[in-house]
């Protein structure tokens, strides 16, 4: 069956006070502080792609490049009648580049936020893979998931999270979501990981900081998309982007900058902003493949192959759930 995994009204609803109740946490800490995950509402996601498009963006140009050039050597680590879990499926461009050079994979379930940006993709996978079964999900991947149930027998799980949207959390974050893909692959499943590598400042910050403006339009979109799903009233002319390396952290550090001294109301209470106060709203860790692979570990998941571009500035990374000398 190919229906999407929908949650009940009553889930919505709880979902909805969840998030107003983390949106209200990020705003009372010291400093401000919110998830990236708000960023993806359907204009946030279609903001996210045009990103992907901008010259100075060479994450995804270059991990589509990796893709193509070694998709036959990942097809052989991955193995036939496979299924495929993504994380965050977005578009859905480099999940037909990867079906595409898998031997019969049993099933492919995408997890995404965004309901709208699901649907979207699922027209295409369909239409190019109409005999393979989709078992799609709109959820949140730091949590524990529930998969839908596939006739389709597979041989094993493998996660695919491309993109570097591991870098997008702190390092206690990206164990807990490396934890989760290790809970989801078990023993004898792995996960393709895409990870962004430590590189020259200047281009690493332009990747960020788009001439078209694109980057700053979709960190503003956060808070329209707040101010629809928990009524808050951020006034997104009164913000600002702003995007800087942090060196040391080897990590980019995306703020929203109030422009003067305000306040935003949610649920009745009132917040404070001052002039120039910064609240976080994304990281962007940058790795070498040892800082990863130490953190990976700390998962029980083991690093098993490593495929990057010329230049290595971006690197795809299979992570297998079966650990040297522990798992038999």
């Amino acid at each position: 069956m190919n229906a999407i995994l929908l949650q009940s009204a009553t889930d919505q609803l709880d979902d909805v006070g969840s998030m107003a109740s983390e949106v209200a946490k990020g705003l009372s800490a010291s400093p401000k502080q919110l998830p990236s995950k708000f960023f993806y509402d359907a204009e946030g996601s279609r903001l996210f792609e045009e990103i992907c498009r901008q010259p100075e963006y060479y994450l995804t140009r270059t991990e589509i490049g990796i893709l193509v050039r070694f998709g036959g050597d990942i097809a052989r680590v991955v193995g036939p009648h496979s299924r495929i879990v993504e994380f965050g499926s977005g578009s859905g461009v480099k999940t037909r580049l990867l079906i595409r050079s898998l031997a019969e994979p049993a099933v492919y379930a995408p997890v995404e936020i965004s309901p709208d940006a699901l649907k979207e993709s699922l027209v295409a996978l369909r239409r190019e893979f109409p005999g393979l079964p989709i078992t799609p999900v709109v959820g949140d991947f730091t949590q524990p998931l529930r998969l839908p149930v596939s006739s389709s027998i597979a041989r094993r799980t493998v996660v695919f999270f491309p993109g570097s949207t591991i870098g997008n959390f702190d390092k206690a974050g990206a164990l807990r979501v490396l934890r989760n893909i290790r809970g989801t692959v078990g023993s004898t499943g792995g996960a393709l990981v895409g990870i962004d590598l430590r590189k020259d400042v200047a281009q690493t910050e332009a990747a960020y900081n788009d001439a078209a403006g694109v980057t700053a339009r979709f960190t503003l979109n956060m808070l329209a998309h707040l101010n629809t799903a928990v009524g808050t009233d951020f006034d997104l002319t009164r913000f600002a982007h702003r995007a800087r390396y942090n060196v040391a952290a080897g990590r980019i550090e995306t703020y929203l900058i109030s422009l003067d001294d305000q306040t935003v109301l949610l649920q009745g209470a009132t917040y404070k902003f001052k002039r120039d106060e910064a609240m976080l709203v994304e990281y962007s860790h940058k790795y070498t493949i040892g800082e990863f692979e130490a953190l990976a570990a700390r998962a029980a998941l083991s690093l098993r192959n490593v495929w990057t571009d010329d230049l290595k500035r971006f690197a795809i990374v299979y992570l297998s759930g079966k650990r040297p000398g522990v798992d038999a």
